[in-house]
Formats: structure tokens, sequence, C-alpha cells
């Protein structure tokens, strides 16, 4: 345990980066994936098959393929970020996206068909309907899901450990390299860290889905 206590700072610091990369990560994907659902159910059918092509691409390539891209061959073809922070944020943001994009659909899917039909009759546009109708039912429906999504992304930021990331997994083979006795409890504390960030996320997901929960 000495291990753990003496360097406190560094759990901390790794603490601190896994969030930041977690929040940052998450904003952007729901705001990408929000509008790749809307291309998925547009009438415009190029926008659809974008929408369909980019889901099914980036959530069948893994995650680690993702940062070697935006990390090592972007830079090549002109594509440069400031930094491998900025870079890991784009990565995770891009691959979680495909997952909220899939949550998203699914809640528009399941608002009733008349309402965006009443909403036409009334003289509104598609994004009209889909702004003011269909998104504000649709994201009453997919809270549990789009929460597990974001706990998923936390655990995921773990990637970024292996490029240059000083988040919690790159502490955490930091410490366990420079205390090979302590191993066991250099990463038992990395794993408690995981779980402050995760359980609230569980909890936070019930309290919402029973604030915006649909009256029986």
């Amino acid at each position: 345990m000495d291990a753990v206590v003496s360097n406190f700072d560094l759990y901390w610091q790794g603490f601190r980066m896994t969030l930041v990369l977690t929040l940052i990560s998450a904003v952007a994907a729901l705001v990408l994936g929000t509008l790749l659902a809307a291309c998925r159910v547009s009438p415009v059918v190029s926008l659809r098959w974008f929408g369909a092509t980019y889901v099914e691409l980036v959530r069948n390539v893994p995650l680690t393929i993702l940062f070697f891209f935006f990390i090592f061959v972007a830079p090549q073809i002109g594509i440069r970020t400031p930094s491998f922070f900025v870079s890991a944020c784009v990565a995770l943001s891009v691959y979680t996206a495909a997952f909220v994009c899939e949550a998203v659909r699914s809640g528009i899917n399941s608002v009733g068909v008349g309402q965006a039909e009443a909403a036409r009759s009334i003289g509104l546009t598609f994004t009209q309907t889909l702004q003011l109708i269909v998104l504000p039912q649709a994201f009453r429906t997919v809270v549990p899901p789009l929460i597990n999504i974001f706990i998923a992304l936390t655990k995921n930021t773990s990637v970024a450990g292996g490029f240059a990331v000083t988040e919690l997994f790159a502490i955490g083979r930091r410490l366990a390299n420079a205390n090979p006795a302590d191993v066991i409890p250099v990463l038992v504390g990395i794993g408690v860290c995981y779980l402050i960030l995760t359980i609230p996320s569980g909890i936070l997901a019930n309290w919402v889905e029973r604030k915006v929960a649909f009256a029986r």
C-alpha cells in the first residue's frame, strides 16, 4: 500500500486526465452521434448512406487502430493536431459517436410516426420536426444506453495510455514498473479510480431515467 499512498499525486494526475478525456470526448461524441443519427433517418438518400457507412466502418474497427491513425498517420497526410491529448480526444469521439448514433436512432424510431406526420402537416420542415418534436422525446428513451456508452468510453480512455497520454492506465503501468513488489495494490488503486468514475455514472443514469421517464 505504500506505493499507492506515496504516489497519490500521480493517481490524482491520472484521474484528472481520464476525467477530462471522458468529458470532452463524451460531449463531442454526443453532438457528432446525434448529427449522424439525423443523417440515418434523413429523407436524403446520400445522407442515409453516409451515416450507415460511417457507423459500420467505425464501430467495426478496433479503437487502437483509430488512435494509431489520428496520432501517427493523420499528420503524414496533413491532418495535424496540437498534441497527443487532442488526437486522443478525436479518436475517442469519432469511435464513440458511432455507438451514440445507433442509440439515438433507436430513440428516434421509437417516436410515433404520427407525430412527424402531424408536424409536416402544419408546415414544419424535416429539420424542425427532428429538432422540436422528435429528438426531445427520443433522448428520453435513450438515457440508459447513452450512459452505458459513456461508461464504456471512460474505460476506453485507457487506450490513450499507450499513446503518450498520461491517464490512469499510463500511471498504473509506470507505478507497476517502478514498484514490482506492489503491483497488486497499484492495480487495485487504479481500479478504484475507475470505479469512482463509473459507478456515479450508473447512479446518475438511474436518476435521470426516473426524471425523464414517460408517465405510464
